[in-house]
């Protein structure tokens, strides 16, 4: 029985409580359990997800020709699913995950997930690749995610994860630690945050906060909008005028407002009063200061004097109140609206007048919009290079307006007397967004786009912006067009967006605080075979209907079962926390093999490595199966190859998976594929695997005995193979190629559990050239080192890193000579007869050199080792070499590189043994 009770407000809203209803829970618990099925199982088993399914999960996801990754059984385990009749909003939804899955990295095992914003890591980023510019939007996304390990892990990232660099730009953290525990409610988790959470606040306060004007300063450049129309009338147009945003008091207001309720939760009163008092203030402030009443809008306010060719701007004007353009009637940016993303205002608030600018042709709508200055400001400014925001439309900012645009129109208690903006706006700028996600009419997402056209040209750097992470989508379907409104408890509100005269839409697969939600509308009823009108479903069981598209509450409580609950203990003392028992059980499983951080242990060598790729790339916690840009190791050849593992010491390890690569798989999206036929590399027709433990080398059978096989290999997803709980300390992969073709892989992983903190394996004892933290000796040196901080002490500091970043290597780049020499003094004589070499290339200014050879220091000269060999015989880059010669007792040596003009040689790390 439901018991209806109707609420006579303005909206008509339909408060439903399901009552004395007896059904099967479905927890997070089993929602947080099933992607740790899929990624260390194998996939197939029916699990609760499954059985409550409404959609056609496996077929919707199918249908998504153009997926790079086509592991099927994640995506149905893992997103929940949409259909709806606008075509273009729904392949951009799938799309979205997609996307999300190349950024997907897993940094170590304290660490676990976080998400890049790059497809590439830049030198700016923080460790393993993160920027905390799209931070808070790649949170607000991955919180739907059936469960919620990975956005509690990214959570934990910024605030745990030494070189994680929370406030190189802007970002909206404590908010976003608050709207994923909405989601997926962890009161023990968001608890251990709330320390770093204040820390992060401070440090914004001391570096950009002024007391004096009751406003936080920040520059666009560090923003996020690097050239921007204030920093366009100084003398630096790219990280010039400081300024009182409003997207950047928005976010520290949300930030406080944040910490406060986590504090008011741990009965911290004192800490909650300050912060809400200081919100308070600094929203008053804010409209104060930044709203201009004769334009009506939201502007920044210049911090300092500025002046550019001859006209001054004085600190604490707004943007066009003095300058060149003094006294000019625009000067609108996107930024104008973020106040709203975090409902800093009441509903129907005066301020909303600012509004009716977003579809005005003559302000900030565009076919491919919004654009982020109005079109007819005096600096509206397009070009083809990055990163311009006076014109170009970018999905960062987009994100923003849409989801302030839902709140105004999902918060107002009187639609109708606003009539600035409506649903159907909402609904048009959407599908706008949703289309401009394409190029040659494929899905598709690069940094910015040109707001007339679509374009993303100079804004789609090779090997850097493609997919690029940086906004969201899939939460302004879900929270806007359906409209769930998530809450800090069991009342969720539905308030969907979604035009009434669709004839159907569905959401169906959404874990939302422990319990498995499907969403339906449908008009005639034929469509779903589940009644007429607006029903909504509860661990498989209808809960509410209304015969019409309208705002609905749901009491998820009044259907509930308590959480089972399990004990945990921390620092000495046993504590009883309600969570779901099998989180525990997720966080227990780490990947073993990941090596992000350059140490010795794990360590991945194969037998043949093709030039331009690197085994490096199967342990970096990052996958993607394009060809362009590569992610990826192929083997040097048609021959037959060897993958050898040694984790360094035991581990128990459960299952092991192998992602490889098959270009003949033609995808019709972007970067990924060229011709099938002609493709080099495949999946092996044939795989042996073996195990060292305790002692000796067992086979594994992996289930199958060819890719030919049922269940066999298959390109684009993993092969995931039980290696039955043992204690392994090595692995060998024999792999037998396709006849004339080439293997590859894009990851491996080896998953299983372990303690934290997790315990290092230490290198092997005997490397002479070793130099610990603090000793003088070994002492290195280089005829040339670069000016970007290749140095050559980091040659011997005993990490290893092929790729750009973190910068841990020594390179001779812009040297002017042909060959360069890294000498390494030992500090007295030692005997050694092999040599290892960590040689570093870039593809570009640095690269594997031509030759090196080996010299030591006898009798006041330099001379040449005897009977040097090497292996491979030719130097090869973004992996180890190693050179063998006759031993020599010696205090100095150096390496002669003999560079590949006109790029020069440089090495991530050295090693020296005595044989």
């Amino acid at each position: 029985m439901l018991a209806l009770s109707v609420e006579s407000d303005q909206r008509e809203t339909i408060i439903v409580k399901a009552i004395s209803m007896r059904a099967r829970i479905v927890h997070a618990a089993i929602a947080a359990s099933v992607w740790i099925v899929s990624t260390l199982q194998g996939v197939g088993q029916e699990t609760a997800g499954r059985q409550l399914a409404i959609l056609d999960r496996g077929a919707l996801i199918r249908e998504q020709t153009y997926f790079d990754n086509r592991d099927w059984d994640w995506f149905v385990e893992n997103i929940p699913f949409l259909d709806c009749p606008d075509k273009e909003i729904q392949t951009t939804y799938y799309y979205r995950w997609e996307l999300m899955t190349k950024h997907l990295t897993y940094g170590n095992p304290d660490t676990g997930y976080l998400f890049t914003e790059f497809i590439d890591r830049p030198f700016w980023s923080g460790a393993y690749g993160a920027i905390s510019c799209p931070a808070g939007h790649q949170l607000y996304e991955a919180r739907w995610l059936r469960q919620g390990r990975i956005a509690k892990d990214y959570s934990r990232y910024w605030l745990k994860t030494p070189g994680a660099q929370p406030r190189n730009y802007s970002t909206w953290l404590a908010d976003s630690v608050l709207a994923v525990d909405a989601v997926h409610p962890d009161a023990v988790h968001v608890a251990g945050l709330l320390d770093g959470l204040i820390a992060n606040d401070q440090g914004w306060r001391k570096r950009h906060y002024d007391a004096e004007v009751g406003l936080f300063w920040q520059t666009g450049h560090d923003d996020g909008m690097e050239f921007n129309i204030a920093s366009r009338q100084t003398q630096d147009i790219l990280r010039g005028a400081p300024s009182y945003r409003p997207s950047f008091n928005a976010y520290m207001w949300a930030d406080a407002k944040a910490i406060a309720k986590i504090a008011a939760r741990q009965g911290r009163t004192d800490l909650e009063q300050e912060y809400e008092a200081f919100a308070q203030r600094l929203r008053e402030t804010m409209v104060a200061k930044l709203w201009d009443p004769k334009r009506k809008f939201f502007f920044p306010m210049y911090k300092n004097n500025e002046n550019r060719d001859g006209y001054e701007i004085s600190a604490g004007t707004l943007v066009y109140e003095q300058g060149r353009f003094a006294g000019d009637s625009h000067g609108r940016e996107l930024i104008g609206y973020v106040p709203w993303q975090f409902q800093m205002f009441e509903p129907d608030s005066p301020y909303e007048v600012a509004w009716a600018k977003l579809m005005d042709r003559d302000g900030f709508f565009a076919e491919f919009g919004p654009s982020t200055v109005e079109r007819n400001d005096p600096m509206f400014l397009l070009q083809k290079s990055c990163c311009w925001w006076s014109g170009q439309s970018w999905p960062y900012a987009t994100t923003q307006t849409l989801k302030a645009l839902a709140n105004v129109l999902q918060r107002s208690k009187s639609p109708s007397k606003s009539p600035s903006v409506t649903s159907e706006d909402y609904v048009k700028m959407l599908g706008i967004y949703a289309k401009s996600h394409r190029k040659d009419g494929k899905p598709y997402l690069a940094e910015a786009l040109h707001p007339d056209t679509g374009s993303f040209e100079g804004h789609d750097g090779y090997n850097h912006s493609e997919h690029y992470f940086h906004s969201g989508f899939c939460d302004l379907v879900i929270t806007g067009l359906v409209g769930v409104q998530p809450s800090d408890n069991d009342q969720i509100l539905l308030h969907p967006l979604a035009p009434s005269t669709w004839d159907y839409l569905a959401l169906d697969g959404l874990v939302l605080r422990g319990r498995e939600v499907s969403i339906l509308w449908d008009r005639t009823g034929d469509r779903y075979q589940r009644g007429k009108g607006l029903l909504v479903f509860v661990d498989g069981k209808q809960v509410a209907h209304s015969p019409d598209l309208r705002p609905i509450r749901i009491d998820l409580a009044a259907n509930a079962v308590a959480p089972e609950k399990t004990a945990e203990k921390t620092a000495g003392e046993t504590t009883e926390k309600t969570t779901e028992k099998s989180i525990a059980e997720v966080h227990s499983k780490v990947n073993h093999l990941v090596n992000n951080d350059g140490a010795y242990y794990p360590r991945v060598q194969a037998s043949s490595t093709r030039s331009g790729t690197s085994i490096a790339k199967l342990q970096d916690g990052n996958y993607w199966y394009m060809q362009n840009p590569p992610n990826r190791w192929e083997s040097g050849s048609s021959e037959p190859v060897t993958i050898q593992i040694d984790l360094g010491t035991p581990r128990p390890i459960e299952t092991l998976n192998l992602l490889f690569l098959d270009d003949s798989i033609a995808t019709q999206g972007h970067g990924s594929q060229g011709e099938a036929s002609e493709a080099e590399v495949r999946v092996p027709a044939k795989m042996k695997l073996e195990c060292y433990s305790q002692g000796r080398w067992e086979s594994i059978d992996p289930g199958f005995a060819d890719s030919a096989s049922a269940g066999g290999l298959e390109g684009h997803r993993p092969t995931k193979i039980a290696i039955g709980s043992r204690s392994v300390e090595r692995i060998r992969i024999e792999l037998e190629p396709q006849p004339s073709r080439r293997i590859g892989l894009t990851e491996i992983e080896a998953w299983g559990t372990s303690i934290a903190p997790y315990p290092i394996a230490p290198g092997p004892a005997g490397n002479l050239v070793y130099r610990p933290s603090g000793k003088e000796y070994p002492k290195a040196s280089a005829s040339h080192s670069d000016r970007f901080g290749g140095t050559p002490e980091k040659s011997n500091d005993g990490k290893t890193v092929f790729d750009p970043n973190p910068m841990n290597r020594w390179t001779s780049y812009e040297s002017s000579q042909a060959s360069d020499w890294l000498e390494f003094d030992l500090g007295e004589p030692r005997t050694f007869g092999r040599l290892e070499l960590a040689i570093y290339d870039d593809r570009g200014g640095v690269q594997a050199p031509e030759s090196f050879a080996i010299e030591v220091w006898s009798d006041g000269k330099w001379v040449a080792v005897e009977d040097e060999t090497h292996l491979p015989l030719k130097p090869a880059g973004s992996q180890w070499n190693t050179a063998r010669f006759t031993k020599v007792t010696s205090s100095k040596f150096r390496i002669v590189f003999r560079h590949k003009l006109p790029a020069k040689s440089g090495v991530s790390e050295v090693m020296l043994w005595e044989g």
